[in-house]
Formats: structure tokens, sequence, C-alpha cells
């Protein structure tokens, strides 16, 4: 029997030997060095992996601290743009509520440039248009300043248009790791990257539902597919998908398997953007960091791996809900929650945060500034490369509510707006951090940015500084001062005649030099330019940094091309009280590891010509008060004591309005890409949109007595000569302190004067009255 059986075995093996020696030459000759080469690329993948973290940048941190202007609406709607969600209770980390001018907010703290805040749970009670009082939600005590975590504003990506978060295994809520294994791998800790078991029990609840209802993939597999594969269905890939997931596991533990995972599982996609990881996915869906996600919220998005697309909360919002409920309940049964803890976590609504989006580029008109601002320290590539957080001085609200002015603004024109571009930069007066920049009508247009590119003559926007530069011989000039309002003709180069006009085409004699400005009249303009040089005008204005300066008479009216940035560097100077401040959009940029690389601070000097400043602001005041932007004045936001001045190019092509409060400084510009006349004065157009942004953005008026170092004043406004407060005429005058003579002419010979035509000398008989 036994020889028997070796005579079969033989012949047997003379028919199988041939085939045996080809399969164990093809397996040593082609699978042992294709499982050597994909080991190595594991290996490579693995040891190196490094996930392309993108370049976030966030705009500047909410400042709440007592008597800072705020008002509710400003207040959520920095809170919604943050990503914060409105409950019940603000216990939540990242969440809020209101009772009334109320608010009890939960931060969830920050690490920025300048060192960043814990999270803590903050009373704000609002009230006057300011905070009222700031406390602890917990201890009531008061808090003397605290800052909110500022919202992402931009990404800057790399080639894989991936967003992600890296977080370690350590850091991730337990609920969530051992829940992902409840649900997509409950073997995971026990098998060696394929589970047999599982593959079996799919099959037969496919075979038995006649359709795919289960899977049998472990979460080795599953990252498998991620980091190796593609989607395709053949039996090359899954031999590949088996023997990738046997060498991952052969290698690695399963804690660097599971963290790998949990860093790359696909979660959903905004346009060109995919989320990978759950910590990008809590941001994108709860606008929450992963560690402060509540049982319901870590369900949904455990719940949807099996398919992001299909279980979409903001698309399928029912399909959600029901496979987070399913999950809550593979969470019960694997005992990690208990019954009341899964029945109040399916009770909850899903709480997707409708603003928690991928934030690409909101604001690509600041984010130009932005680039421009850093090109010199960090370049493309760097940048693309990611692991850095840019952090801009960008205030949420103000950028808003200026989109909003300007659209407002021109949808209130009709169809005279419809071909009408606009533009807009707002800054903080104090330190010259840009708040805002509007490059366009459409928010989020991504062309040719006017604020930073359109520049356009400045029409009478370039007044103040004429008259600034007389005033800072306060021995020669004061606002009293009278100028010549006579028509003027001047020869030009080319041989032709100049004939400039006042707006309202008459002339109006000698006028006080604030009521020159107050009306924006052209003419006394002129002449008091010719009387203190046009050179020295000019080299006031290259001192900015500006150049291409037109050097004839007619810059001294607006001759001049500026963009509305440029305006508003110019412009800040007068704001800032006399302090040259850079315009800055940046604060800081840190690293992947939360080290400061670069800050961008600004340090104020000692200011230049403050005194002749506070006295162009003191006349800008006016413009508001009676001049050509009394629509202002005579408006609800009077009690800004705005300083402003409006601004017409020739044939009304340009519109615009800058003006100042004690904190915010902005201008506005509109005008036809194709340079054409709008029909717009400056107080029809650019103070429209400036009066719009501040009926809602928060701020502070500016003092209406004039500022240190200068005194009110009685003058004769018909020769600028002292006089008493009961003379007819009389006006006071703010004046540089000493810098009139100690005597004043009499009513008596005030008269005297008024009957030679003011050719009379005045007495010294009397004093200046304060």
């Amino acid at each position: 029997m036994i020889s028997r059986m070796g005579a079969l075995a033989r012949h047997a093996w003379r028919w199988l030997r041939i085939p045996f020696w080809v399969v164990l030459g093809l397996g040593l000759g082609f699978l042992l060095p294709y499982t050597l080469i994909l080991n190595k690329r594991v290996q490579d993948r693995f040891n190196d992996l490094v996930f392309a973290v993108p370049t976030r940048v966030y705009a500047r941190p909410l400042e709440l601290a007592q008597g800072v202007p705020m008002s509710p609406s400003a207040l959520e709607l920095e809170l919604t743009f943050a990503g914060y969600t409105h409950d019940a209770s603000g216990k939540v980390p990242g969440s809020w509520t209101r009772n009334g001018s109320r608010y009890v907010i939960s931060s969830r703290g920050y690490a920025g440039p300048d060192g960043g805040e814990l999270p803590k749970r903050i009373r704000v009670a609002l009230g006057h248009g300011q905070v009222e009082s700031l406390d602890d939600a917990a201890s009531g005590a008061p808090i003397k300043l605290a800052h909110l975590d500022p919202a992402r504003i931009a990404t800057v990506y790399g080639a894989q248009q991936e967003e992600r978060r890296i977080v370690r295994l350590a850091d991730v809520p337990p609920l969530l790791v051992k829940g992902l294994q409840a649900v997509e791998d409950r073997d995971f800790k026990h098998h060696i990257g394929l589970d047999f078991s599982a593959i079996l029990r799919a099959a037969f609840a496919n075979l038995r539902a006649g359709h795919t209802v289960q899977g049998g993939s472990t979460l080795t597999q599953q990252l498998v597919r991620n980091l190796f594969l593609d989607r395709s269905q053949n039996l090359v890939r899954k031999f590949n998908e088996a023997l990738l997931s046997l060498l991952i596991e052969a290698h690695y533990s399963k804690d660097r398997i599971l963290e790998a995972y949990i860093n790359e599982v696909f979660l959903g996609q905004q346009g060109s953007q995919a989320v990978h990881g759950f910590a990008a996915g809590a941001e994108f869906y709860f606008g929450r960091r992963m560690e402060d996600l509540r049982p319901q919220e870590i369900a949904l998005l455990v719940g949807m791996v099996k398919g992001p697309s299909y279980y979409d909360p903001r698309r399928y919002p029912a399909r959600a809900l029901e496979r987070r409920n399913l999950v809550l309940k593979e969470f019960y049964d694997t005992g990690l929650l208990d019954a009341n803890q899964v029945n109040a976590a399916q009770a909850a609504p899903l709480d997707i945060a409708s603003s928690a989006q991928l934030p690409h580029n909101r604001f690509p008109a600041f984010m130009q500034l932005v680039r421009a601002q850093i090109t010199n320290d960090f370049d493309d590539e760097t940048l693309r490369n990611g692991k850095l957080s840019i952090f801009t001085t960008l205030d949420p609200a103000a950028q808003l509510y200026a989109e909003q002015a300007v659209a407002h603004s021109l949808k209130g024109m009709g169809k005279r707006g419809d071909k009408v571009q606009a533009a807009g930069v707002v800054t903080d007066t104090h330190t010259g951090s840009v708040l805002a920049v509007v490059g366009s009508k459409a928010p989020g247009d991504t062309g040719f940015n006017r604020a930073l590119d359109a520049r356009r003559p400045m029409g009478s926007l370039v007044k103040p500084f004429v008259y600034l530069v007389a005033l800072t011989d306060p021995a020669h000039w004061n606002l009293a001062t009278p100028l010549d309002d006579s028509p003027i003709m001047l020869r030009q180069p080319n041989g032709k005649t100049w004939m400039p006009q006042n707006d309202d085409n008459q002339s109006h004699g000698f006028v006080p030099m604030v009521d020159a400005l107050a009306h924006s009249w052209n003419l006394a303009t002129i002449h008091l330019g010719l009387a203190i040089g046009v050179q020295r005008v000019k080299a006031f204005l290259e001192s900015f940094g500006f150049t291409d300066i037109n050097p004839s008479p007619s810059m001294l009216i607006g001759a001049v091309d500026m963009s509305p940035f440029q305006v508003a560097q110019l412009y800040e100077y007068l704001a800032a009280d006399g302090h040259a401040l850079p315009l800055l959009a940046v604060r800081g940029v840190v690293d992947g590891s939360g080290h400061t690389v670069k800050r961008y601070e600004v340090e104020g000097g000692k200011g230049e010509y403050q005194q002749a400043v506070r006295l162009i602001t003191w006349a800008m005041q006016q413009v508001a008060e009676y001049g050509t932007a009394h629509s202002l004045g005579d408006s609800s936001l009077a009690w800004l004591n705005a300083a402003g001045k409006t601004g017409t190019s020739n044939d009304m092509r340009d519109s615009w309005f800058a003006g100042f409060t004690a904190d915010r400084l902005a201008v506005f510009w509109m005008g036809r890409d194709d340079n054409k006349p709008t029909g717009l004065f400056g107080a029809t157009g650019g103070l429209r949109a400036w009066q719009d942004l501040f009926r809602h953005l928060p701020t502070r008026s500016l003092s209406a007595a004039p500022g240190e170092g200068l005194e009110m004043a009685w003058i004769n406004p018909a020769d600028g000569k002292p006089t008493q407060p009961h003379c007819e005429g009389a006006r006071q005058f703010p004046v540089v302190a000493g810098s009139l003579p100690a005597d004043t002419e009499g009513c008596f010979w005030q008269r005297i004067g008024d009957m030679f035509g003011g050719s009379a000398p005045a007495p010294a008989t009397t004093t200046t009255q304060p």
C-alpha cells in the first residue's frame, strides 16, 4: 500500500514539478523583490511621515476691556466669524450665550507672536457703545483685559490643497480613539493588518443582503488606501492593499498606525480643498478644536468616516443625524458611554457651525497687502511649504462692515452706481495697523486691487497738507489768516494759460484760512500754496516716500495720483497726531512649534509739527460741521466730531472721502475703471460709504476741543488780528499758544479799520481773551 502511494506521488511529481518550480521561480524572482520594494516604500513613507500642514493666516485677536468700543452686533459678528457657536450656556470652549446686554463667552485660547492666552470663560456686559464690565464667569472677579482667539481668514496651501492640523495620539480625546476602533475595527489591537474573521462576516452579510452593506477592511487597510493607493476596485489593488497592510503592521506599533490614521483620514471637501484628519474636521464642521468636542460631535465625525460626502451634515442633515445616533448606540454597546450619556447625546441637534468653513482666501485684497509686507522675509516656497501661522492686523468686523458700506452706498445710487467701482482702507489711528482693505465693490474679488494699485487723482484730499505746511510757521499763518480767493491766471510750461475755478464758479474775496479749507475753495488754496512755495508742499509729500509728485501749481488742488492705500498712509499722519506711522498688515509669524520667527512692530517717535497737525484736525472737523461734508455733521454721526475731507477730481471722475475719529481712520474712493465721469462729488460718493461704515463700526469720538499746545483766541476774520469777543464779526479760532500778539484791537478801531478797508492801525490797548 505504501509503495503504491509512493508510486502515485512520484507520478504526480512528474506532472507538478515544472509548475512548482515555475511558481517558486516567480515567487523568488518577482514576489520577493516586489515585496522588498513595497517594504522600502512603506518604511520611507512612515519614517518621513510629515503631513503637508498649510500656512494659516489669522486676523487680530479681539481685545475686550472696560471702555473698549463695542456693540452687540459687532461682538456677535466677531464671534460668528471666528467660528464660535451660540448655545444655551456658553460653557463649551468656542461657544457663547447672551442674556440682554450680557454675554458669557468660553474662549478657546491661542498662541501668537505676543504670547497668546489660555482658554477662559468670561462675562462681558455692553452698554453705551462700549464694554461696561468684564469679569470671570465662574468667580465673578473683575478681569482687566482679555483676548478672544483670532479668526482664521486665509490659508496658503501647497500643491496638495489639503487642510489638516497635526495632533499627537496623546492629545486625542479617549472617546474618539476608542470609539473609532469600536465602529471601524474592533479587533485593531489584535490583528496583523488583515482581519479574516471580519472579512468573512462582511462577505456573509453582503451575500445575505444582495449588495454591499458591510466592509471588512481594517483601519490599517484604510490608511494604506489613503497613503498609497487609488480608489480602483481590482485584484491587483486589493493584493497591494493586503501586502502593504501586513508590512506596516510588521514594522510599526499600533499607536503609530492609529496616530497616522487620525491625522490622515479624509472627512470632507470644500471646493478644491480636502479636509484630512479629525482635528481639521472638528474645525471645519464645529468651529472648535478636536480636544473640545462633545460625545455627539465625536460620534458624527467617526460616523462620517464611512462616507464623508454621503453623510455630509450640511447637505444631508437627516442622514448625518441617523448615522451619528447609530454610532452613539455602538458607543453604548461597547461600554464607552452609559445610557444617560447616549440619550442626551442623541437628543442633541447636530449643531454644525454655519461659519466654520475653510478660509482659503476670504479677503484677497487684504491678503495681497499681507504678501507684499512679508515678501522680504518669506518667499512663496516657504509659505507654500506650510507649518507657519501668520498673525495679521485685520479686524473682521471692520472688514465686513466696510464691504457692506460700499455695497449699500452703490446700491443707493441706482443705475448710476452700476458702473462705479470702489475701494477703501481702514486703519487704527494709534498704531497704523490696517484693519480692513476693500479692493472692489464685489467682496472676495481676486482681480484688480483698486485699494493698492489704482492710482487716481486725489482732488481736494491734498489741501489739508498745503495748509499744514503753512501752519508750521505760526508767526505768519493761522486758521484765521485771510486768504485771497480771487481769480488767478498762471502760464504753464507749454505756454498755455491755466485759469482754475472754484466748484461754485465764484470767488469769495478774502476768507479765513479755516473757511477756505472747510469749503474747499481752490483759488484761496492756490494763492496760499504759491505764497509758501509749491516746492515746499511737494517736498513735504515726498517725505512720506511718495514719488512722481506733480511740481506744478495744479498739484495744490489735487493733480496728484495716489491709491487709496497711499492716501490712508498720508492721512494716518494726521490721525496719529503728527506721527508718521507706516501702515502694517502683519503682527508676526509663528512656526509649527509655536516659536515666533518674526515680529513686525512700529515704534512711534516724538512726532513732528504736532501743533500744526492739531490745527488742521480742528479745521477738518469744521469741514464736517459746516463745510463740504456738512451732511456728516447734520447726521446722527455728529457725536463723533470726526475730522475729514472730501475730494473730487476733474469732471467728477473720482469721488473721495478721508476721515478719522479718535481711533479709526477710513478712506473711501469711488470711480469708474474706464475713467469716465461718475457724476459724484466727494460728498455724494466716498462720504456716503464712510458714513455707512461708522454707523456700524464701534469707535470713540474725537475731542472737539483744540489739542495740547493750542488756545482759543478771538480774532477779527476781516484782517486776522486779535479782537474782543463782543466786537462785530469776532470769531474764536484755535491758535498755537503764545503765537499771537499780546495786544488786541478794540471795537472802535476795528470799525475805523473797516471804514478804511482795514488799513487803520490797531492800537495796543487790550489783551487777548482766551
